[in-house]
């Protein structure tokens, strides 16, 4: 459905970008501009950007940007619809209702008609666990005491054994087979012809934040590999954006979240009434998965399989967590694998009293580094307390060292000193190779090209002149969209002048409205946000501005002056190069 532009821009003005990011992201303002951490990619100093002025938001670390409306469909992962009618409700406006007819729904975005084919995929998977073929994955889940009202709260199938039920079932409703391709759910080759991707699997439906189903895990019955399948990338899924469980976890009012191996651990705890458990999906757990679940708490808890490979997945997640800004530490499931053998075993409270013992994510480090070493042979130790000094860097500030040092002295009884000394001597060796990749960075970034450096001009140009929209009159007749380089430069310079000459202002973030790519927008929003020294002298400011403008306009016309093909051409940028020498621009006078 499509909705006037001036309603789209009402609903724009009226929330305020500053607020909105601020329900999700810690500001802190910073002059005219307000900074956090971005929200988007790990980092641990500020350089998420958000401008109450230009009502627009950059990263000046990962590059994204964009107005009101990208910011809530990246965080969200909203289509731009979702966005605006949760931007809507918001400040209380009441979107048009409006039929669709049999053209507009044909019309209806791919997102949208995926997401209807995993609804209907995962209500057909729930009809066949029910029915006589899905008595296998019944008596499955029965058997590991999952009782009706979680194999339905968690919308728990089957598929069945018949290579392309799925296929046909979702044929009648009308699909087609390029559509189904892309959902995921169907392959199609030319010598089998169509199949499912899932058969004589138990099924779980993976939703979003938002309820809304967006790709499948099956569990094989019987033999067959692999024993665990998800669905690939699609337009809806992917996996390190998501976690299993998330979208019931992240309302469960409590302080914390569980962090599990697999489906079967999450739903064993959400039965026992541990709802703040999720699972990353089939996959190593990731940046960007730390980054959704800060979203919602600031300490998680690793219930991974107490096996090896569950302590090396432990050991990976626990750098990316700390990274990401979370509190961790890992809960003590032996003798039991994970949380469901723990939980059939013990129950409930026992498993509690293992979270209120949780272990320091630190410690648990160390204890898996200790089983590598003989702490009875002094060559081995020694090696073992190198290991821990090495470690023991992760901490930059010195209190929170100094701390673990003594706790590690307490331990171990290395004397306090001794183990400063030893790690005072590594952090030092490592300031010379910092200082060594710091200069190769420099001496790279010097190697700018011609082309860099004018759209960095032309960057510095566009957002000085909607920061000083003076510049739009001293600038008629000297510049025009055709001096910037590239075509994005051109037709973003074109929408502010038309828009300065339209209504006296500039809206910076309306312009943005009008690209429709994700990466348009954060590069748009780029043109709006350079900085540029404020701490200038009016006088300086004006050298400045000339300089630049002067830079662009030359560059172009050299340009030019390459492709010119008749003399009324050449004549003309003869004139707009001698005009180019007299150029000043003049600040002082208003």
């Amino acid at each position: 459905m499509y909705y006037p532009e001036d309603l789209v821009e009402e609903i724009r003005q009226r929330n305020d970008i500053v607020d909105v990011v601020s329900e999700h992201v810690k500001l802190k303002r910073t002059g005219n501009n307000h900074m956090g951490l971005c929200p988007f990619h790990n980092e641990k100093s500020p350089s998420f950007s958000v401008s109450g002025q230009k009502q627009m938001y950059h990263c000046f670390g990962c590059g994204v940007g964009g107005n009101v409306f990208t910011f809530v469909m990246e965080y969200e992962n909203y289509s731009f619809v979702e966005a605006l009618k949760y931007l809507a409700e918001r400040v209380n406006i009441t979107l048009p209702e409006q039929e669709y007819s049999e053209e507009a729904k044909k019309k209806k975005d791919l997102k949208g008609q995926l997401l209807e084919i995993n609804r209907q995929a995962a209500k057909y998977f729930f009809y066949q666990l029910k029915s006589e073929r899905g008595t296998i994955a019944y008596e499955y889940l029965t058997n590991r005491k999952l009782s009706d009202e979680t194999i339905s709260k968690f919308g728990l199938g089957y598929s069945n054994k018949y290579s392309n039920d799925l296929y046909q079932y979702l044929k009648q409703l009308g699909y087609s087979d390029e559509i189904l391709k892309q959902s995921g759910l169907v392959s199609i080759d030319e010598t089998k012809g169509a199949y499912d991707k899932f058969w004589n699997r138990v099924m779980f439906p993976i939703m979003d934040v938002n309820n809304r189903v967006i790709g499948f895990g099956g569990r094989v019955m019987g033999e067959g590999e692999p024993k665990y399948l998800n669905s690939p990338e699609t337009l809806l899924f992917d996996k390190s954006r998501n976690l299993y469980g998330l979208n019931v976890a992240r309302t469960s009012r409590k302080h914390n979240m569980l962090i599990c191996e697999g489906y079967m651990d999450v739903i064993a705890l959400h039965q026992a009434g541990f709802n703040n458990a999720v699972a990353s999906l089939g996959t190593a757990f990731t940046g960007l998965q730390a980054n959704l679940l800060k979203r919602y708490t600031s300490e998680v808890l690793l219930t991974y399989d107490s096996d090896g490979a569950g302590t090396k997945a432990a050991l990976r997640a626990i750098p990316i967590l700390k990274e990401a800004g979370l509190s961790i530490k890992v809960i003590n499931m032996q003798p039991y694998k994970d949380p469901d053998e723990f939980i059939k075993a013990l129950g409930a409270d026992e498993f509690q009293k293992r979270i209120d013992e949780a272990q320091n994510s630190f410690y648990f480090e160390i204890e898996v580094l200790e089983r590598d070493y003989d702490l009875n042979d002094p060559e081995q130790k020694t090696k073992f307390f190198n290991e821990v000094a090495k470690k023991l860097l992760v901490f930059t500030e010195e209190i929170e060292r100094n701390n673990y040092i003594e706790a590690m002295d307490r331990k171990y009884h290395v004397g306090f000193d001794n183990l400063r000394k030893l790690v005072n001597h590594y952090g030092a060796t490592l300031v010379p190779t910092q200082t060594v990749i710091k200069k190769v960075q420099e001496r790279s970034n010097k190697r700018v090209t011609a082309e860099d450096s004018m759209k960095q001009a032309s960057k510095l140009l566009l957002t000085w002149m909607i920061e000083d929209i003076r510049l739009f009159q001293k600038l008629n007749g000297v510049i025009s969209e055709k001096d910037f380089d590239g075509e994005l430069y051109q037709t973003v310079a074109r929408m502010l002048f038309q828009q300065y000459k339209e209504q006296g202002q500039v809206i910076p973030a309306k312009i943005i409205n009008q690209f429709e790519s994700k990466e348009e927008q954060s590069e748009v929003a780029s043109l709006f946000s350079t900085t540029f020294q404020e701490e200038m002298s009016m006088l300086e400011k004006e050298k400045a501005l000339n300089d630049l403008v002067y830079r662009i306009k030359k560059y172009s016309l050299d340009l030019r002056s390459r492709n010119v093909t008749d003399i009324e051409q050449m004549q003309s940028l003869i004139k707009e190069q001698v005009d180019l020498q007299k150029l000043h621009i003049s600040l002082i006078d208003g």
